[in-house]
């Protein structure tokens, strides 16, 4: 299967800028009022899964918690938060909506930017920076379910490989693509290095996962 034979997904609200607006106006309203942290995307063991992932490999001294991490399209910061608490001390959350609920307080920076904004001219600190490591729980998802869908997921494809430091990793969850369609979209300037076990269900005698977490690696 190459990109091309990836079937596109019809574009939803999930996709737009005011929708996250509005979603997080409310979570951050809700959060002041009574301390509700808000929607984790996909669950709070979604963020776990990866967070477990990288807590083996820092055990088996693959990399290091001060590896500096970008946790793209953080939402409500509870992955970026998340990761802090585990140890990793280098954290930057950046999301698209124009307010970012911090929950916390602690040394995580976070920054309200377009992820698919041109680099080279980008004003944002975060965005002109490199990374050991990128993480993704969601963002790609949201991206493919735009109206420009196509370019805008090369333009995040290119700007990803932008920002991870060579041989560095990128971490992607995602509810709408298959381990096969990540690594066709993503083969280009990515080599997929596995996949994270997740729970499968069975329906019509076919057997799926209704979350996929991959690990790739940066090839240059």
């Amino acid at each position: 299967m190459s990109s091309k034979e990836v079937e596109e997904l019809p574009p939803s609200q999930l996709g737009t800028k005011p929708y996250w607006d509005g979603c997080y106006e409310k979570e951050i309203e809700n959060f002041d009022s009574h301390g509700d942290v808000g929607e984790v995307w996909f669950g709070e063991e979604a963020g776990m899964r990866v967070i477990n992932w990288l807590s083996d490999k820092e055990q088996e001294g693959e990399v290091s918690t001060g590896a500096s991490i970008l946790d793209v399209g953080c939402g409500n910061g509870v992955l970026s938060v998340d990761l802090y608490k585990e140890g990793w001390t280098e954290v930057t959350g950046v999301e698209l909506a124009r307010k970012v609920a911090e929950q916390e307080d602690c040394q995580i920076q976070f920054e309200v930017c377009d992820i698919l904004e041109n680099i080279n001219t980008t004003e944002s600190e975060a965005m002109k920076k490199n990374y050991d490591i990128v993480v993704d729980k969601g963002t790609f998802d949201a991206i493919s379910l735009g109206e420009n869908a196509v370019t805008d997921k090369k333009v995040y494809v290119a700007n990803i490989d932008r920002l991870v430091s060579s041989g560095g990793l990128l971490l992607i969850t995602s509810c709408n693509w298959t381990e096969e369609e990540l690594i066709c979209q993503l083969g280009d300037s990515f080599t997929h290095r596995e996949t994270i076990p997740t729970p499968q269900f069975s329906f019509g005698g076919k057997t799926g996962n209704t979350v996929t977490s991959c690990i790739f690696r940066k090839k240059k």
